[in-house]
């Protein structure tokens, strides 16, 4: 089994400041996706899914969420040699900082590794929805005696000059690289794609940032303490030295890289037959086991709506969103384009009617729309929040806009009757 010899190290990324304010008080890796899970609930299922049960997750900024959730989430048999680990920036006599970049978190953590026995080292982000084989990337990488694998994925021209753009050759071999490219650049970075990516325009390779790096050849790379990055460093350097292959993958990918992202992801878990599959047995999403009670709904209008357990709902109407756990929302309130993360926790009923506080969900007669609901939020009754192009960004006590997104902060408390 090709997951015996491969050790996955999945990098979760730095501060996360793009998607600010929902990595302000956790790692980008924990915050919460479709209602239920986390973003290291992706890359962590892709390598079970695909036999591959050794990793490690490398974070350095509030990684105490996501200690809590990886320790509540992935127990393995006291049998097996699966394990998932976060390993955070430490300090050592060898090294005094934080990671200074991707290939400088794996040098660091590097003695951690050695101590496995692998062939191939498995390189993943910790912040993209996608669902895949690493198996078929692992056999294409042995057949073709390469050093180095890339997952690569065709873009269009309009995408290509946000991303690392490679060219291969007509055996997918990697022969050159160049980091977000000028427009007037892209004629001559046109690679062989099939014929269903040329019909879409496609004719781009992207750089996914997943990499397979045999054990040798990454040992030597993180010799040198002055390449800090993969993707601006190691991989420019490396295709000229070593075997590089071009891995295609063609399937759903997105890089939940800022807050539109982000929001367009989850919102598109709504559609009919969403580009990200959940319900694929065979590509299942693995997250905390959590004991909850069905979904409570009552008098509401559903549509194109994705709710999570244990949730009470007794609004008027809510269209286009995603409700997270244990979301409570009241009577006669509208919800369109939204995603309420939900709640830790449940109030009991003497909280909850407490007329000195707010309770934890959406109030009665509350209408809110393009927004983001961070967990445990408190909004009152006859609540307005209108996000859309017309708002300028700006950050507030309680919330962010963000290309016309209205972001609640965590935990928050909006008063009855407030307007945004």
């Amino acid at each position: 089994m090709a997951g015996d010899k491969v050790l996955s190290i999945i990098l979760g990324g730095g501060q996360g400041s793009r998607l600010y304010p929902l990595t302000h008080a956790r790692s980008k890796p924990a915050v919460p996706i479709a209602g239920k899970y986390r973003l290291v609930d992706i890359p962590i299922s892709n390598c079970i899914n695909s036999d591959i049960k050794r990793m490690y997750v490398l974070t350095q900024f509030n990684s105490a969420s996501l200690n809590r959730h990886i320790k509540n989430t992935y127990s393995f048999s006291f049998f097996s040699s699966a394990f998932v680990d976060v390993l955070a920036a430490e300090q050592t006599p060898d090294n005094k900082g934080w990671f200074q970049g991707t290939a400088d978190a794996v040098r660091q953590s590097m003695h951690h590794f050695l101590r496995h026995d692998f062939d191939y080292a498995l390189i993943l982000s910790g912040d993209q929805l996608y669902q895949m084989d690493f198996n078929e990337m692992v056999k294409a990488h042995k057949k073709a005696k390469a050093k180095i694998s890339i997952a690569t994925i065709p873009v269009n021209a309009k995408d290509a000059t946000s991303f690392g753009i490679l060219k291969s050759d007509d055996k997918n071999q990697i022969t050159s690289f160049i980091e977000k490219p000028d427009a007037s650049l892209l004629p001559d970075w046109t690679s062989e794609v099939s014929d269903e990516m040329k019909g879409e325009g496609r004719n781009y390779l992207a750089s996914m940032g997943i990499y397979i790096f045999n054990r040798e050849l990454l040992i030597e790379l993180m010799s040198n303490p002055d390449t800090i990055d993969f993707g601006k460093e190691i991989i420019p350097q490396a295709i000229n030295n070593h075997k590089t292959l071009s891995y295609q993958y063609e399937g759903y990918w997105t890089d939940i890289g800022n807050i539109d992202s982000f929001f367009e992801a989850n919102l598109g878990l709504t559609d009919d037959i969403p580009k990200f599959d959940l319900y694929d047995k065979s590509k299942r999403i693995y997250t905390r086991a959590r004991m909850l009670p069905t979904t409570k709904i009552s008098g509401t209008s559903l549509n194109k709506t994705v709710i999570a357990e244990g949730c009470i709902v007794s609004a008027a109407k809510i269209d286009h969103s995603v409700i997270g756990i244990r979301s409570r929302i009241g009577d006669e309130s509208t919800i369109i384009n939204t995603y309420m993360m939900g709640s830790d926790f449940y109030q009991n009923l003497d909280e909850i009617n407490d007329p000195n506080s707010i309770p934890i969900g959406i109030g009665k007669r509350c209408f809110i729309k393009n927004a983001i609901i961070d967990m445990n939020c408190c909004i009152g009754d006859d609540v307005r929040i209108n996000g859309g192009d017309h708002l300028e960004d700006v950050e507030t006590d309680t919330h962010v806009v963000k290309d016309g997104i209205v972001v609640l902060k965590k935990a928050v408390t909006i008063p009855n009757g407030t307007v945004i």
